[in-house]
């Protein structure tokens, strides 16, 4: 296997990683301004908030364990 193609994969995986955190911004960003606009709906606005923003931090957190499993299972079976 090329050790070009496992970094193109693994550089794939950090850039879906950090793409995650702009969508837990978004995700904030919007919670908090239907809060603002409608504050009795805060709680539940707020629990629906937290499950996002975990199931947005999860995905990044897979794209890092994809992206380490690369480098260091894949990387190493490399042949000149």
């Amino acid at each position: 296997m090329n050790l070009g193609l496992v970094a193109i994969g693994a550089a794939i995986c950090v850039a879906f990683g950090c793409l995650s955190s702009i969508g837990e911004s978004l995700i904030c960003c919007h919670s908090i301004d239907g809060m603002v606009r409608n504050p009795e709906m805060q709680p539940k606005l707020q629990r629906t908030m937290l499950l996002a923003v975990a199931l947005d931090e999860s995905t990044a957190i897979y794209c890092l364990i994809v992206a380490i499993l690369l480098i260091f299972v894949l990387g190493g079976q490399v042949t000149a």
